[in-house]
């Protein structure tokens, strides 16, 4: 079908066939993982606060914080993808996510609401934070995903601090 040419032609130009440099894959992987791994913490956190909420206003918290850690359940999904996608690998145990992460857990702590939004808020703004750090130092196809997720944040961060007032 290829004559020998034709096939080590295309077998070169495959080699590279998202037009990113190796060392930038690289860098951005090193970056998409940092963030995967604080997104995946802040999902087990909301989950968390989820299954353990109380009080006066239980439901609509209960129902919020689900949509918190399905959102977030995405984007764990779609940043997993782009680093392979990439050619790299995602960190995929509890050890690795918690050994890259910036958020922390807070085993057998069962907050009162108020704070349990204080501490999802903290988290949420930490990620912003990551996000507008490292957005110009990934590729375009990266800083799009990434874009979107930092407004989601964005929104979810408003919501939560208006929860405050």
């Amino acid at each position: 079908m290829f004559s020998d040419f034709s096939y080590i032609k295309f077998f070169v130009v495959m080699e590279n066939p998202l037009g990113i440099d190796k060392k930038e894959a690289e860098e951005t992987i090193s970056i998409l993982k940092l963030i995967l791994s604080d997104e995946f913490v802040l999902y087990v956190k909301a989950r968390n606060y989820h299954w353990n909420v109380v009080g006066i206003n239980f439901v609509e918290l209960h129902k919020f914080f689900e949509k918190i850690y399905e959102e977030i359940n995405e984007f764990i999904d779609d940043i997993a993808e782009r680093i392979r996608t990439l050619g790299g690998y995602p960190p995929s145990t509890l050890r690795e996510f918690l050994e890259l992460a910036e958020i922390k857990e807070h085993p057998g702590v069962y907050p009162p609401p108020q704070t349990m939004i204080k501490n999802l808020l903290y988290d949420h703004e930490l990620i912003i934070r990551k996000i507008r750090e490292n957005v110009d130092r990934v590729d375009a196809g990266t800083a799009d995903l990434l874009t979107e997720i930092l407004r989601s944040h964005e929104k979810t961060a408003w919501i939560l601090r208006s929860l405050l007032e």
